[in-house]
């Protein structure tokens, strides 16, 4: 007699057989933050969220672009409410896109980023979607940010700001755009 996996003959096993028929709708969303450098720009601040494990992540700020928004002033809007801190765009620095599933959905998010310099306010960590609100040294954000995307786009901020010892200042880099 051969040998039997266990399993009768029209049986099959694992995820693939649950999931058949329960299609996940597909959603596109569209999100606009930004990289904001404080004006010794030494810092830059970054928000933290408790994942589904209770680990704090950090990230950029970044939101939902509302109704008659554009992706600027939801930057601008996204980084006041989560942070406190009201940011001047410098120029358009990138787009993330990513898929994740969320109350039954295939999300497909798109978030535009935008070089953005402090211009005033006072750390907040008020908005009920963040943990917590820091500002964090250049040298630390490779190990604080925790998604691979972001540390990438706050090296081409840092730099497209030529970010040394050297003095210079932000209002050197060029306000055009880049197509990011």
């Amino acid at each position: 007699m051969p040998p039997s996996s266990g399993r009768s003959r029209g049986a099959r096993s694992g995820r693939r057989g649950r999931r058949r028929g329960r299609r996940l709708a597909a959603v596109d969303e569209t999100s606009a933050g930004g990289v904001v450098i404080n004006v010794a720009r030494d810092k830059v601040v970054l928000i933290g969220r408790l994942d589904r494990r209770g680990r704090l992540l950090w990230s950029l700020p970044k939101g939902h672009i509302e109704a008659g928004e554009t992706a600027e002033q939801t930057a601008v809007r996204e980084v006041g409410e989560e942070t406190g801190i009201l940011g001047e765009i410098i120029r358009p620095l990138g787009t993330i896109d990513y898929w994740f599933v969320a109350e039954r959905r295939r999300i497909h998010k798109t978030v535009h980023h935008f070089l953005m310099v402090e211009r005033g306010g006072d750390l907040s960590d008020e908005d009920v979607e963040v943990t917590e609100v820091d500002w964090v040294a250049l040298d630390e954000l490779e190990d604080r940010l925790a998604y691979a995307d972001e540390r990438r786009l706050v090296r081409t901020a840092l730099e497209l700001l030529a970010i040394h010892q050297d003095g210079e200042t932000t209002e050197d880099v060029p306000v055009e755009a880049d197509g990011g």
